[in-house]
């Protein structure tokens, strides 16, 4: 992260601002994980008002590395000019505009949410303490992958982002044959996700 020479203004405005900041409402449904997400609307309604109200505003611009990886710069700023910019890259499944539009999307959205400190509501509590669910027997050995399981694996990614509970929440909505294929022929790459999951802070409740 790059900043301005002083960030006093702005770290105070921020802070004001995070105390109004509410949980952005998971309203959209993933298709591939049958499990509900806040979208980037979501994240922007979250926060919008109280950024305005402490004179914050957000600037976002698209880029790419030259390397296959498609990148968003978000950049905070405060009326007084000082300002706070990062650069969040994330590579697409596949390098078309499909993939490249999705991957900028989720960019938009998770660099917002970092930079703000927007966090999911959790309409899932009892994720946490639930054990997650056994493997899914399999009853072939051919490596036959799933129609649409690339873009499954891009959102499970994503997911991962929210932390262990929600990865779990949308591991149990997946449909079998994704869970099958991924944990025989790719279960290093299950093992990272969770891992990486495993690493997110988990907000703590009374």
């Amino acid at each position: 992260m790059t900043h301005s020479e002083t960030i006093n203004e702005i770290a105070a405005a921020l802070a004001k601002a995070q105390g109004q900041i509410e949980g952005a409402k998971k309203d959209k449904k993933n298709p591939h994980l049958k499990n509900d997400y806040a979208d980037l609307a979501s994240v922007w309604d979250a926060c919008r008002e109280a950024l305005t109200t402490n004179g914050l505003s957000v600037a976002q611009a698209a880029e790419t590395n030259g390397e296959g990886a498609y990148g968003v710069t978000t950049m905070l700023m405060h009326s007084s000019g000082q300002w706070m910019s990062g650069t969040l890259y994330l590579r697409p499944m596949k390098d078309d505009p499909q993939g490249a539009g999705s991957a900028l999307t989720y960019a938009r959205r998770y660099a917002l949410a970092a930079m703000v400190g927007v966090a999911p509501a959790d309409d899932d509590g009892n994720a946490a303490s639930q054990k997650p669910e056994q493997k899914v027997a399999v009853t072939t050995t051919k490596q036959i992958k799933p129609a649409n399981f690339d873009n499954w694996l891009v959102d499970l990614e994503a997911v991962a982002d929210e932390g262990t509970p929600a990865l779990e929440a949308a591991w149990r909505k997946s449909a079998p044959e994704y869970r099958a294929y991924f944990t025989l022929f790719d279960n290093q790459k299950w093992e990272a996700i969770k891992a990486k999951a495993a690493r997110v802070p988990q907000m703590v409740t009374a």
